[in-house]
């Protein structure tokens, strides 16, 4: 367990539920990322100042990360997949958010705390069929 970082996993735990806190208080809306995203897309809605601000944060704030800890960030590599496998595993997920009626951020975090039974099923959906991706990917050779 080379990356067993509970220190850092707390704190990153204590900063999203905080994010979504603030988001949920002063804007009165479910800081679910897919949600968010999604509204950008959609005619009439009054809030893309909020919405680009908040997508637009996480892109400031990656990049912000990969220039004072680039090492924090993966790296490509000759393994990595190619271009086309990511955007369609982004397509299907976006997909599949838009399905379930949101993403873990809305549900995992925003849904649990409100102690949502649909929450919960989604919650473990989710990671029932990550558990079985990473089973399946790692049995037959798609990951280390």
């Amino acid at each position: 367990m080379n990356h067993f970082t509970p220190v850092a996993s707390l704190l990153g735990g204590l900063l999203i539920g905080l994010a979504a806190t603030i988001v949920l208080a002063v804007h009165g809306k479910v800081a679910g990322i897919s949600g968010i995203f999604g509204g950008l897309l959609q005619r009439g809605a009054g809030d893309r100042p909020f919405r680009f601000a908040f997508v637009g944060g996480l892109v400031v704030g990656g990049a912000i990360l990969g220039i004072v800890a680039p090492s924090l960030l993966p790296s490509a590599s000759a393994s990595s997949p190619p271009i086309w496998l990511v955007v369609g595993a982004g397509l299907l997920v976006g997909f599949g958010t838009r399905m379930g009626g949101g993403c873990t951020s809305g549900h995992g975090v925003c849904g649990l705390s409100r102690f949502s039974r649909r929450s919960l099923v989604a919650t473990v959906t989710f990671m029932l069929t990550g558990g079985i991706t990473a089973f399946l990917a790692h049995r037959f050779g798609g990951a280390s």
